[in-house]
């Protein structure tokens, strides 16, 4: 199959293209980036992206898909399913699953799903210690060889420096990032919400920003004495961004992501006792979204992730204290990006793809993504900057409907996205811009 995107305006941060141009695919690989004037190949489909942004296909590093173990909140299908619609074309997917994905097994088992679902990619990310219990290293190794990208205990953060010291020492062996959720449990033990103002008044137990805070500088300490490549997940403080900010001083491999929650909302949204503004790391107070949109604005911030994680209804309905931790957040990262950071001034759109694109393609090593260069994976996300638009959690391509961003109106927001030449996800009212093609899309 061969496909002209044309008239877009093409954004590839990784070959430093900002301009217009058409983009040719075949095969499922890029062909090469066109002039408006260049003569269109025969036996072409056609997809006008006039007014359009044509980006290289967005890749969220952190995802919780529930399979295997937990399909009733949600399947590596429908998961899959969400990514496309919110943009995204590949997403990588944490370990803490149920069997945990410590082995080759479950590492076959998710990319094998995800394959029969044909949708979004779904990347496998390998736990660091048997079933991220902290106590034993888990076979990095054979994981890697099963398909599996970086390792992390996410939700169980590494106990000790020590056993983290060896993790890092050890993945570097296999050339994997570690991945870390930044959390003290001695200092956020028994805490449901940030600690602070709201915490108080709301007589719920809170957790300090020094929990995570200290864990991310013994990450960057153990950083430089290991010289592995160390990502730290969903950051929300400012002490943790600062660490990652003298970390890049110092030439360390150490890189982090945040997640659109957290520059969107702050504790204060927690008064209601939602459950569904319950999530760790928790929301925090404006002081600390100051320091997000700080780092995404002067390039500390690598990535943006949205640590999806979908819990079913009757879990959710619990008191505060008893409901489980996350948000779904695939099909709302976008329109958040867009609304709160491309919108508002604080990031341009090149820095946009670069944090959903380039930058994660760099920092998992995935050499043929997060670029639309000849000979790269044909996967695409195309975006309208001026399409208004609103969340209905009741038509979310998950099995889940925990989001407390339901109702939020955008203005900016995913039109297409491509896979491997294949168009996965299209929104009915830009359907005319496609011609002559057979669009074999996502179930609805």
């Amino acid at each position: 199959m061969r496909l002209l995107i044309q008239n877009g305006y093409i954004i590839d941060p990784a070959q430093g293209l900002n301009t217009g141009k058409n983009l040719l695919v075949e095969d499922g690989r890029i062909v090469g980036v066109l002039g408006y004037s260049d003569p269109i190949p025969e036996a072409t489909e056609l997809f006008d992206a006039t007014g359009l942004i044509v980006a290289p296909g967005f890749i969220d590093m952190h995802v919780h898909l529930r399979e295997p173990g937990h399909e009733y909140k949600e399947t590596i299908a429908s998961g899959a399913a969400a990514a496309v619609a919110g943009g995204f074309t590949t997403v990588c997917a944490m370990p803490n699953t149920s069997p945990v994905n410590d082995n080759a097994a479950v590492t076959r088992f998710v990319i094998e799903q995800a394959e029969r679902a044909g949708l979004a990619s779904v990347l496998p990310i390998g736990a660091v210690t048997k079933n991220s219990e902290g106590i034993e290293l888990a076979e990095m190794g054979e994981m890697k060889d099963a398909g599996i990208v970086a390792v992390s205990d996410d939700g169980c953060p590494v106990p000790t420096a020590g056993m983290m010291r060896r993790a890092m020492e050890y993945a570097r062996g296999f050339d994997l990032p570690v991945i870390d959720h930044c959390e003290d449990k001695s200092l956020a033990r028994g805490g449901v919400m940030h600690e602070g103002h709201w915490s108080l008044v709301l007589g719920l137990r809170g957790m300090p920003a020094a929990a995570e805070e200290v864990d991310a500088e013994r990450d960057c300490v153990l950083a430089e004495l290991t010289g592995a490549r160390v990502h730290l997940a969903h950051l929300s403080t400012r002490g943790a961004i600062e660490a990652v900010r003298r970390a890049r001083q110092k030439g360390l491999h150490v890189s982090c992501e945040v997640a659109p929650h957290h520059w969107s909302l702050t504790d204060e949204a927690c008064q209601g006792y939602d459950t569904n503004t319950k999530m760790n790391p928790p929301l925090r107070s404006q002081d600390y979204i100051d320091a997000i949109l700080e780092g995404l604005r002067d390039g500390t911030i690598d990535a943006i992730a949205s640590d999806h994680a979908p819990h079913h209804a009757d879990e959710k309905a619990l008191e505060f204290d008893q409901a489980p931790n996350g948000i779904v957040g695939l099909e709302t990262s976008i329109g958040l990006a867009m609304e709160r950071l491309v919108n508002t001034g604080v990031i341009s759109l090149e820095r946009l793809v670069e944090l959903c694109a380039t930058n994660p393609a760099r920092i998992l090593k995935l050499q043929d993504r997060g670029t639309l260069s000849a000979g790269a994976r044909a996967d695409v996300t195309i975006l309208d900057p001026e399409m208004t638009w609103t969340f209905d959690v009741s038509r979310s391509k998950s099995k889940s409907r925990n989001s407390p961003f339901n109702g939020y109106s955008f203005r900016g927001g995913v039109v297409a996205t491509i896979v491997r030449g294949r168009i996965v996800h299209l929104l009915p009212e830009y359907s005319r811009s496609v011609r002559g093609t057979r669009i074999e899309l996502a179930a609805r």
